[in-house]
């Protein structure tokens, strides 16, 4: 009889737990560290974070680091501090957060890179990566540049966030290929910030300096492109060809415009969810892969009918 009551009991309390609800397993506190919400790209992930997070058995909180270096390594201080399970982020600059990452390793979390890994050498102080090859988005830039430039031109390069991770592999990829093709490249200079204002200011004195001479610009992020059309169109430069990177509506509406030539697109809901289903098998104590990358789409006038209109 006594086991038959326990049975009953058992019973009960599963059939109590299916109807309300109740999940088996508490969800993991888990925070996504956004790089600056005043970033277009990171607010719209911090959504994606946000949005499937429960998805994943996690807890989601957000963060804003503001673009500030100082205050991202100062947040992840914080969550060690708070006792969270995981964390995903974005550096501003990816030396200056490694201090802290070796603190959090060291404190048990889970570290998830979102969109932007540490160095090789680094690469310890992290559990995982889910994001775009920025180096490969550098080299179909370049590409892209060959094929409509194949007797040379003169372009300028305008970088993202100096010191971001993406701001480096772009260049890095770009040039690797670039520099052993007939194309110059006659200027290149990082931005302080992923700023249109700070692109657009750069191409104006790029303008000053160069005139007529400049024919394509290369700009690392497509409001950055923003920025430079509205330079070239207020001194009056046309028929510039025009690249960036991201794929988001404005990048979209630039290249359907025939402003911007090329938009090298990234998915940012597919690398969120990756990060938290790599973050979520961690929990359990399974081996994932280290790097992993979400596949990059090269939007121009001959493809972009293949692709919807972009949500951010």
């Amino acid at each position: 009889m006594a086991r038959i009551r326990k049975a009953v009991l058992i019973g009960l309390v599963l059939l109590v737990v299916a109807a309300f609800g109740v999940s088996a397993q508490a969800k993991v506190k888990a925070a996504f560290i956004c790089q600056n919400m005043a970033n277009e790209s990171q607010a719209f992930s911090e959504k994606q974070f946000m949005k499937y997070g429960a998805d994943f058995g996690l807890d989601m909180y957000t963060f804003d680091a503001k673009g500030d270096s100082q205050v991202e390594s100062q947040l992840v201080m914080n969550c060690i501090a708070q006792q969270f399970k995981v964390i995903f982020l974005n550096p501003n600059d990816i030396n200056a957060i490694v201090p802290s990452l070796m603190q959090a390793k060291r404190a048990g979390l889970i570290v998830g890179m979102f969109s932007s890994d540490l160095s090789p050498a680094n690469q310890k102080y992290r559990d995982f990566y889910a994001g775009s090859n920025d180096v490969f988005a550098g080299k179909q830039a370049a590409e892209a540049f060959m094929k409509h430039f194949p007797n040379g031109a003169k372009i300028v390069e305008i970088g993202g966030q100096a010191g971001h991770d993406a701001q480096i592999k772009r260049h890095d990829g770009f040039h690797s290929v670039i520099d052993s093709s007939n194309i110059k490249v006659i200027d290149y200079k990082a931005c302080q910030q992923w700023s249109t204002e700070q692109a657009m200011a750069i191409m104006e004195d790029d303008i000053v300096k160069y005139g007529h001479e400049i024919q394509g610009v290369f700009v690392h992020w497509d409001n950055g492109a923003t920025g430079v059309i509205q330079a070239a169109k207020a001194a009056d430069l046309k028929g510039l060809y025009i690249i960036g990177i991201d794929g988001n509506r404005a990048g979209y509406n630039q290249v359907l415009s025939g402003e911007q030539a090329v938009s090298i697109s990234q998915d940012f809901v597919a690398m969120a969810k990756k990060d938290m289903e790599l973050a979520q098998k961690v929990v359990k104590g399974q081996q994932v892969d280290p790097i992993n990358y979400i596949p990059l789409n090269v939007i121009d006038k001959s493809t972009i009918k293949n692709f919807p209109v972009p949500q951010w």
